[in-house]
């Protein structure tokens, strides 16, 4: 069995450049790979009603939560430069935005401590201090 040695290389350069949108994650996967005008299709109206934000997205009720980077951590959205003509060649990647917080909805029910994506929020400092302990 091989083992895949491909590298995948930021482009540091233009971090200066990158834009600092708002960000949402949603509860849906999209199959499209290329500019789309996503202010045309979402464009939540949000509600916050007894610390709880809902939007509705194209009738369906999504329930949402403010998250932040853990402290010392930046988000990134990267985006390949040119792609690869196979999985053996390395990628290189640009910055196309930067973010220190976003939106996380989750279809009909408030995020809670148990969601993949707020656990992850929580694994540097979990991390840490398994480390020093």
């Amino acid at each position: 069995m091989s083992a895949n040695s491909c590298v995948t290389a930021i482009r540091l350069d233009s971090l200066k450049q990158a834009d600092k949108p708002q960000i949402h994650l949603l509860p849906c996967e999209i199959e499209h790979d290329g500019p789309a005008k996503v202010f045309k299709y979402f464009n939540p109206t949000v509600k916050e009603r007894k610390h709880e934000t809902t939007v509705s997205f194209r009738g369906r009720g999504l329930k949402g939560q403010e998250l932040n980077c853990p402290q010392g951590y930046t988000g990134l959205v990267l985006k390949e430069v040119q792609k690869p003509a196979s999985d053996q060649e390395d990628r290189i990647v640009k910055v196309s935005s930067v973010f220190h917080n976003f939106t996380y909805w989750n279809l009909e029910t408030p995020p809670t401590s148990d969601d993949g994506v707020v656990m992850a929020m929580a694994w540097p400092q979990l991390a840490e201090a398994v480390r020093n302990s």
